[in-house]
């Protein structure tokens, strides 16, 4: 499981024209699953990313996470993040997990993420999304279980 989590200051995800999810300070996180991928290690990368240390202290270093500053939390299912894309000039999906497996394991991670903080907005499975956001520092960060 893939999350490539970025520290924004707003972000929002839309489908045909309407907002489905948006968010100011906080992360957003396009999340890719592949095949061999677990609720155990959702479970793993939900700890991690709740509890990221990413955010500035009084010091301007960054010792607190998303739940410590009580930020917004946007996740964004991306199956492109599980791309092979060692040879040639097309990637190769064959990593990912098939759809339905796919939508599972997002939908598990959005519910335990939401059981565990308060703000919480979401993108659509499946859906062609226009993301939105201002990425803050910049700060990125790839995360993989």
């Amino acid at each position: 499981m893939i999350a490539l989590l970025q520290r924004v200051t707003e972000a929002s995800v839309q489908v045909d024209e309407n907002i489905t999810g948006e968010i100011n300070q906080g992360i957003l996180i396009l999340l890719g699953v592949e095949k061999d991928d677990s609720q155990e290690q959702a479970d793993r990368l939900i700890k991690r990313f709740l509890g990221y240390r990413i955010f500035p202290d009084k010091e301007n270093k960054m010792n607190l996470s998303v739940t410590d500053i009580n930020g917004g939390v946007l996740l964004v299912p991306q199956f492109t993040l599980a791309a092979d894309t060692q040879k040639g000039m097309r990637p190769s999906f064959s990593r990912a997990a098939p759809p339905e497996q796919g939508k599972a394991l997002f939908d598990y991670v959005v519910n335990q993420t939401k059981s565990q903080h308060s703000h919480v907005s979401t993108g659509l499975f499946g859906a062609d999304m226009k993301v939105q956001l201002i990425n803050d520092g910049p700060v990125t960060f790839w995360l993989q279980v």
